[in-house]
């Protein structure tokens, strides 16, 4: 068939067909999943991906998109080694989790297949999804102290796990022998298998329906129009260098902060991103490997410009500088397991530099942590428990609204596990679940709230904390003359009293007596524009929701509020233009 006798509409319904798979992909693993961080956080994602190259063709409307991102290098890194190896065969399934070959860290298990059609590899399907634990010094696989990847868990180059469609019953053998919680991770594995056989089932009968020709013509055709639509977006914007910096709190073993720096360069229809100065690798896991630092910066592109199609193509027009002399860069056996920290500060001074690029689109920055937060232990059955979880916080004022209350980070489509699961799922109950007052940056437009969380542990024996978190001591940015949003806080009883992190966001080897509590309260959003000038209306109600303090909105926003709730307009009025004489 003749490339000009693909039309729109059959390009938008094979569109829609192709992304409908790798969708039901993502939902047969959601359903089916042992484990509640995919179950229902959804920390998972399926696509398809291109049969020479590896690169993205299509990805899902609900995985997790810096899992696509980084995928087309795992699917790269399967194909070299076939290329070196040979022996591809229909029913052969590829199984790794190695962070510096297209991984992300180590609970992030890879499965990748080829798909055959009349004996010719046609393009290959791939599964991700965050196992519980995989061994390692902590439960849960995010170990603060961590200096070498071995002690975050067994690590686990590109095997084949089936050949010709028969399971090596000794990899699983190995897997199970390295886990703390084996029968979790085996459901796991079996939810991704199946996904991938689902997978192959719908991508063969559109191509029944279709023709090989056609749906690969298509793909390239999607892949072209991401390239020239990227390319149009970058041309409209103003050409020059654009800057932006942020830090981390520190690498959980020194107590030093981290620069993430980006110089941003616009030229024509091109852009180049270099991070080289960034800081040097770090000593404890707050470092990632160059395939994770390109898949973020994905992610963050996806995020400004909406428009583009998510696949390859996009990158095209993109340069990327990651020097191995910087912690965005790292070779094994630098450890990673705090990728999700850093990499939330790549996105956030990628979107820092193109707000300098096109201010009337600047956006404050998110809350920008996980809070990774593992609670294990014995059950009163003596039977093993790793509750891992992650928590929301507050999303940033932007140029149209106030920022998210309590959402998620932009680096994914998760959500954050619902309490009733994780008190059903292990021996914990949450005692507080609420929305942080005072915690959003101010501005023209706030920050959203960030939240508190305080747990209890329910177990006769206890148990063992562990965080690895972020923005204790360098809260999220405001933009365009809006506040900074609150700093993350963490904090667990003890015979002594309560106490709080040495480091501010990380801690390890914490043990809590049953009854006890530790207590999360995460970071707003920051604000955009002057607090000063929003509305004094609007700050009454944020007060009267608890949004937002009597003081704060006094110090804050210049709004002075009645004992009764009511606008004090006469004092507003005095003290703003006092402010502003």
């Amino acid at each position: 068939m003749s490339k000009t006798t693909l039309d729109p509409v059959t390009l938008a319904v094979l569109k829609g067909r192709l992304e409908q798979i790798a969708d039901e992909m993502d939902a047969t693993l959601y359903r089916s999943a042992f484990n509640p961080i995919i179950a229902e956080a959804r920390d998972a994602c399926h696509g398809l991906y291109h049969a020479e190259t590896g690169a993205t063709l299509v990805q899902g409307t609900t995985g997790l998109p810096i899992f696509v991102g980084a995928m087309a290098f795992a699917v790269k890194a399967v194909i070299d080694k076939v290329n070196r190896e040979g022996g591809l065969e229909e029913g052969d399934i590829f199984l790794f989790n190695d962070p510096y070959d297209g991984g992300t860290h180590l609970n992030d298990f890879r499965l990748v297949r080829p798909i055959f059609r009349h004996g010719k590899l046609f393009c290959w399907l791939a599964s991700v999804g965050h196992w519980l634990d995989i061994g390692g010094n902590v439960p849960g696989g995010f170990n603060a102290r961590a200096t070498e990847s071995f002690q975050e868990g067994v690590r686990i180059p590109p095997i084949k796990l089936a050949s010709k469609g028969v399971i090596n019953q000794d990899i699983l053998a190995i897997l199970a022998a390295n886990s703390r919680v084996p029968q979790s991770n085996y459901g796991d594995l079996n939810g991704q298998l199946n996904a991938l056989d689902l997978g192959e089932k719908r991508l063969i009968e559109l191509l029944d329906s279709y023709g090989d020709a056609v749906v690969t013509q298509a793909l390239d055709a999607f892949t072209a129009r991401a390239a020239t639509m990227m390319r149009e977006t970058i041309s409209a914007l103003p050409d020059g260098v654009y800057h932006f910096e942020d830090y981390l709190d520190n690498d959980g073993v020194t107590d030093e902060p981290l620069l993430i720096a980006l110089d941003l360069t616009i030229t024509g229809d091109r852009m180049t991103l270099d991070f080289s100065r960034s800081s040097a690798p770090c000593a404890g896991p707050l470092n990632i490997a160059r395939s994770t630092a390109v898949a973020c910066c994905y992610v963050a592109l996806k995020h400004v410009f909406t428009d583009v199609p998510a696949n390859a193509g996009c990158l095209e027009p993109i340069t990327f500088i990651i020097p191995e002399t910087t912690l965005l860069g790292v070779s094994p056996p630098k450890p990673v397991g705090g990728y999700t920290e850093t990499i939330l500060r790549v996105i956030g001074v990628v979107f820092g530099a193109l707000g300098h690029a096109m201010p009337e689109r600047a956006t404050a920055a998110p809350f920008g942590t996980i809070n990774a937060l593992s609670i294990a232990g014995h059950r009163n059955d003596g039977s093993r428990f790793v509750m891992f979880s992650f928590f929301g916080g507050g999303l940033g004022g932007n140029p149209e609204t106030d920022g998210l209350n309590h959402g998620n980070n932009p680096i994914s489509m998760a959500t954050i596990p619902p309490a009733e699961i994780l008190e059903a799922s292990y021996p914990v109950m949450f005692t507080q679940w609420a929305l942080r007052p005072d915690s959003a940056g101010a501005g023209f437009h706030r920050g959203g709230l960030g939240a508190i969380y305080e747990v209890e542990a329910l177990a006769e024996s206890g148990a063992d904390v562990f965080l690895l978190g972020e923005r204790g001591k360098f809260a999220p940015f405001g933009v365009n003359g809006g506040d900074a949003a609150a700093l993350n806080q963490f904090a667990w009883q003890t015979d002594e009293g309560e106490r709080t992190p040495p480091l501010a966001s990380k801690i390890a080897d914490v043990k809590i007596k049953k009854g006890r509590r530790v207590r999360l309260e995460t970071p707003g959003g920051g604000g955009w524009g002057s607090a000063w000038e929003r509305d004094a209306h609007q700050i009454v109600r944020d007060v009267r929701l608890g949004y937002v303090s009597v003081s704060a909105a006094r110090e804050k926003y210049g709004v002075i509020i009645n004992k009764d709730g009511s606008l004090d307009q006469q004092a507003t009025n005095a003290l703003r233009d006092g402010r502003t004489a």
